[in-house]
């Protein structure tokens, strides 16, 4: 298993993951095409944000990406693993890679806009809900999340 910077040519291998891991909770394939922008990782966003691959036997079965919000702060802006790989610790090993590298960037926070269903994950690593968005779903909101790294 190892973690390295993705490529452009990445991109599609990306978008399949954020798909069908997205799907794994339940949303309708129609759900998945309405959402079809915000869910594609294109290869100028590969080109312009850091985005790592978790790598496992020669595939790529997950990544991260983030962004600078501000000066001291870093957007989580995408976590996904293939469904088959949820629930077996390999968000635990993205995330962990993630809070690490931040490590040498000396941000003071983190924020994220949570899966619902993916509350309780970024819950254990300290993170707390601090507002919500409503999404195009009737009654889904998607937690707003922070993690404050001073002191870590």
């Amino acid at each position: 298993m190892t973690i390295k910077e993705a490529n452009s040519y990445d991109h599609e291998i990306l978008t399949e993951i954020t798909k069908k891991s997205k799907a794994f909770w339940g949303y309708s394939g129609e759900q998945i095409e309405v959402w079809s922008e915000f869910l594609t990782v294109s290869k100028e966003y590969i080109e312009t944000n850091p985005v790592y691959n978790l790598i496992v036997e020669d595939k790529i079965i997950g990544y991260y990406s983030f962004f600078h919000e501000s000066e001291n702060t870093i957007k989580l802006d995408n976590l996904f693993v293939f469904p088959e790989f949820i629930g077996k610790g390999f968000g635990k090993v993205l995330l962990n890679d993630f809070l690490n590298r931040l490590k040498d960037i000396g941000v003071q926070k983190v924020v994220l806009n949570s899966e619902p269903n993916a509350e309780a994950f970024y819950t254990k690593f300290g993170f707390v809900k601090i507002g919500q968005i409503e999404t195009s779903i009737k009654d889904r909101f998607l937690p707003i999340m922070e993690l404050n790294l001073e002191g870590k």
